[in-house]
């Protein structure tokens, strides 16, 4: 094991025991309000979200909201090392097992989203992020990013905000971080390498 493996490690199972101290239906609703806030201006644009697994913050309120204006759609794991699929959801959708403890549309309608709504272990407020080390988003991001503007929207509780984020040169940033606590606008001015 690489140091580096070993520092994120121990870093995401600190950001675990974060996340699950504060996860409350109250924190819930608090974020949900900050980010439907930031996703409004936005509204017809192909947005991706996600569900919940474990004990991370809830999104579906908003996605919910937004697809009355546009399309919503959620990540597909295809495969390792592969960027996300996003099929596309609405409230009631049919949705079977998608593999990693997640649940996707039974229609595999593919859509290509514009906004996305990132889950994640602990962020810095330089706009890193420290998921759960499959590196599908960084991926997805990079990919994204490479054709089209994107806008990928960290959200999590205001408690996974770490300092010493351990980042790599391939850690795609955010744009954005909602928190239930308020909307944060990272300046991402440092380089990004291995510790």
């Amino acid at each position: 094991m690489s140091d580096l493996t070993e520092v994120k490690t121990l870093a995401r199972k600190a950001a675990f025991a974060r996340r699950e101290a504060v996860k409350t239906p109250q924190r819930d609703a608090a974020a949900a309000e900050h980010l439907l806030k930031a996703v409004l201006p936005h509204k017809g644009r192909p947005l991706s979200g996600f569900l919940p697994i474990r004990t991370e913050i809830d999104p579906v309120p908003v996605m919910a909201a937004m697809a009355a204006w546009g399309p919503v759609c959620v990540p597909v794991i295809k495969g390792k090392g592969q960027p996300l699929e996003f099929h596309r959801w609405e409230p009631g959708c049919e949705m079977v097992d998608g593999g990693f403890g997640t649940f996707v549309p039974a229609k595999a309608d593919v859509v290509v989203p514009q906004v996305l709504i990132v889950p994640l272990l602990a962020f810095d407020r330089a706009g890193g992020r420290l998921g759960y080390g499959g590196g599908f988003y960084d991926r997805t991001l990079e990919q994204l990013r490479k054709t089209r503007e994107v806008i990928a929207i960290g959200y999590a509780f205001a408690a996974q905000e770490t300092q010493d984020l351990p980042l790599e040169a391939t850690d795609q940033p955010l744009d954005l971080i909602v928190t239930d606590e308020g909307v944060l606008q990272p300046q991402d001015n440092r380089p990004r390498s291995a510790i």
